[in-house]
């Protein structure tokens, strides 16, 4: 495969590059070099990593145009965003919370804001959690024990999406409904000794890496609302005792792999809070510095000469469907965006200023 440019700057809008398909419309992605087909994940990923290097000011308006209307496409009249080649396969069965359509969404609205576009079709899809009480019943039903990872995933999508329609669309409601969930979230599973929600053993690695995957999904929803986060010195001590002996934020919870090779998700879980923290509390600041100093070399390992890079070195991985996987040490476009926004956030937090963040509720909207 053909290199381009000699640094990791250079080399990932390259890789990024090779996946787009040619021919019109443009803005179509596949997932890896081993895949064909175009996926919508895949476009969005594609949209926000070139938007964190600055590389979407290269786009014509002719390019610029097709691509929002290739994302738009995919909305139904609910306002969610539905993927036909994937919907009702593998993890994207039915209408489920924690990786469906109001996770690829999530993601829409994200690449959507990095093109200058808004999401056309109203939310309506969250017009049953605005109703009066309906979002706190849904929250008290929510798993906090077994699966708070989960719990996490499910309240960051439908958080972030409530925030988007109050941003966005213009819903009251929705802004009402955030609030709620918020005041909620403050009082209910949270352990003010710990700064985590659910009720983990924290003595476990594993556990307390989940309970900290858990919260990494709560806590943007504070700060891009610019609210303080809940027990902040007592997470902060949490998020650092994930960190492995390689650097990284992992401890063997994903598919049950050997200790401390790492995945995207762990690292970022981590790396991410870590970053927000030194923004709100000067409490352990050279502490939560040096840890950010050591995962930089680790979380770069993870690129490949192609300038993209791997979920997790020396194993293969789907993201819930067969058109979304990569094979062993393959580059793939979810990886790469994840691994990407990871060390943006790390590299802002140490003083590094040369990556692009717009202000869209979720992932990528800046420290």
């Amino acid at each position: 495969m053909r290199k381009h440019g000699n640094t990791l700057r250079e080399r990932t809008p390259g890789f990024v590059q090779q996946m787009r398909l040619e021919g019109e419309p443009y803005g179509r992605y596949r997932y890896a070099p081993c895949q064909s087909a175009p996926a919508l994940y895949s476009s969005c990923y594609a949209a926000m990593t070139r938007h964190l290097y600055g590389d979407l000011d290269a786009l014509t308006d002719r390019q610029r145009r097709q691509w929002i209307d290739y994302l738009q496409s995919f909305q139904d009249d609910d306002g969610l965003f539905r993927d036909r080649a994937i919907y009702g396969q593998g993890w994207y069965q039915g209408e489920v919370l924690w990786c469906g359509p109001s996770h690829l969404s999530c993601h829409v609205i994200i690449a959507l804001t990095c093109l200058g576009a808004t999401a056309e079709k109203p939310m309506r899809w969250l017009d049953p959690f605005t109703a009066p009480g309906a979002i706190e019943r849904w929250l008290a039903e929510r798993d906090w024990v077994k699966d708070v990872d989960l719990t996490g995933n499910e309240v960051m999508n439908v958080g972030t999406l409530l925030q988007y329609a109050r941003d966005f669309q213009a819903n009251d409601e929705a802004g009402r409904t955030v609030e709620t969930l918020l005041a909620w979230m403050e009082t209910h599973h949270l352990n003010p000794e710990t700064g985590l929600w659910g009720d983990m053993d924290l003595s476990d690695p594993i556990q307390r890496s989940r309970s900290v995957q858990a919260a990494y999904h709560f806590w943007p929803l504070w700060t891009y609302d610019r609210k303080p986060i809940p027990h902040v010195e007592r997470a902060a001590d949490q998020v650092l005792a994930t960190q492995n002996p390689l650097g990284g934020f992992g401890w063997g919870s994903h598919n049950g792999v050997e200790p401390f090779k790492s995945s995207a998700c762990e690292d970022i879980d981590s790396i991410e809070p870590l970053c927000r923290f030194l923004g709100q509390t000067p409490y352990r600041r050279d502490d939560i510095l040096a840890a950010l100093r050591r995962a930089r070399p680790w979380v770069v390992s993870n690129a490949n000469d192609d300038g993209g890079f791997v979920f997790m070195r020396d194993r293969p991985f789907e993201y819930g469907h067969p058109i979304l996987a990569s094979g062993v040490n393959e580059s793939a476009m979810f990886p790469t965006w994840f691994r990407t926004l990871c060390l943006a956030y790390l590299d802002t937090a140490l003083g590094e200023t040369a990556y692009h963040f717009r202000r869209c509720p979720g992932y990528q909207f800046g420290l």
